[in-house]
């Protein structure tokens, strides 16, 4: 079940010149399951990443890190799912570091040139050699219009792909841009999403990719949450083909810097909030809007607490308007100074809460009738200062548990 998410169209997807992509069924963790996905990158190309704050990090993204720090120029993504190669001590990194290995032999590159990502199931050894075996055939099958078949590759416990694309003219050219995701349960990203890839054919200096791609995940994928969990596995990578016939961007404050980043910043957003309305057993999308704080991090803090609490989770499920949850939430966030006498609340356009006291209009009625709705936004002020920031989440149903209670099986 998702909250008015659809599965994406194939020519709804704009292929990006320099980027191409390869599907197979590996047998990784089930058989006839497209489970390995290898992107291949023209020489040229200028790549950054985020990954997991977890410390707890899997395999792979510790190798990410050590070959994006390496500078050699990205060529190759090979992504699995069925297992996420984490808790696995040495014997994960050998076996990321061989599949690099193995790809890089099979393009001419060196395997520094490689970003292994893996999703699935924790604490059990990665099947390499499948990996290893099947790379053939997904660089057989690699094409720039592949972004679909990609999309559903990389899906472990989601219901539909999830895949996005944006043109926007830059320096008197169009660029396209196609971002792909995955996620629906063990989601509160720090940094990006459980997986997410997006590129463009946009010309882009180097030196600037690592701040887009800081300032996409801040934007997007670090307002969602699905179940307050963090993956070992989270990992966002931007690519820009540098292909496109306009000028390369030398700032992300020029016009046609910001001009980007906004349609990329589109496009991260739907992929974040399809992952939210695709969470794992998710009946309504739920928007969390909190004004009127003294900073913009003190207002997700509050937002957050309120998308992380359980008992709010499973009222919206219930539609249950016991709205007294939501101001527990305000209370426990971590605000000291929090005037409770200044805090307004709202339910959509239900004035619930005035000065901190149940509003003298609101009735049981109007509550129910907005928590009956399949896309909720909660409103928040503070009455503290002028920040505000917003926080998408979902609510917290049966099927969540049952999903996660036989997810190995």
């Amino acid at each position: 079940m998702t909250v008015n998410l659809t599965s994406p169209k194939a020519d709804a997807l704009f292929p990006i010149t320099g980027v191409r992509l390869g599907v197979v069924e590996a047998g990784v963790r089930k058989a006839n399951r497209k489970d390995l996905t290898v992107a291949l990158l023209d020489a040229g190309c200028s790549v950054a990443g985020v990954f997991t704050q977890n410390r707890f990090c899997a395999a792979p993204v510790q190798v990410c890190r050590e070959h994006l720090g390496q500078g050699q120029g990205i060529r190759a993504l090979v992504v699995n799912t069925g297992n996420a190669n984490a808790g696995t001590g040495a014997d994960g990194l050998v076996r990321a570091r061989g599949i690099c290995a193995a790809l890089a032999k099979l393009l001419d590159i060196a395997p520094a040139q490689v970003l292994p990502f893996s999703t699935g199931v924790i604490m059990e050894p990665l099947p390499s050699e499948r990996i290893e075996a099947s790379l053939p055939g997904a660089l057989l099958n690699a094409k720039e219009n592949n972004w679909l078949l990609a999309a559903e590759g990389i899906m472990t416990t989601d219901t539909v792909p999830k895949a996005f694309s944006r043109q926007v003219m830059i320096g008197g050219a169009l660029v396209s841009i196609t971002g792909i995701s995955k996620g629906a349960g063990m989601i509160r990203p720090n940094m990006a999403t459980m997986l997410g890839f997006m590129a463009t054919d946009a010309r882009i200096h180097q030196g600037l990719m690592q701040e887009l791609a800081l300032e996409l995940a801040e934007g997007s994928f670090n307002r969602v949450t699905v179940d307050g969990d963090t993956s070992t596995n989270d990992s966002f990578v931007v690519i820009a083909s540098n292909k496109a016939n306009h000028p390369t961007i030398e700032s992300l404050h020029s016009a046609e810097g910001q001009a980007l980043k906004s349609a990329m910043l589109d496009v991260a957003r739907n992929l974040a909030q399809a992952i939210v309305r695709d969470g794992e057993g998710a009946t309504k999308f739920i928007t969390v809007h909190v004004q009127g704080g003294k900073n913009a991090g003190e207002c997700r803090q509050v937002a957050y607490a309120i998308a992380h609490s359980p008992l709010v989770k499973t009222a919206f499920y219930a539609s249950d308007p016991n709205l007294g949850r939501i101001l527990a939430a305000v209370g426990y966030a971590g605000i000291a100074d929090l005037d409770q006498s200044c805090i307004d609340l709202y339910l959509d356009d239900v004035h619930v809460a005035v000065r901190g006291g149940r509003h003298p209009a609101y009735r049981e009625e109007d509550g129910q009738r907005v928590m009956k709705q399949s896309e909720i936004t909660v409103r928040v002020l503070l009455g503290r200062g002028q920040a505000e920031d917003t926080v998408w989440t979902c609510d917290l149903s049966h099927d969540y548990v049952t999903i996660n209670a036989d997810y190995r099986s």
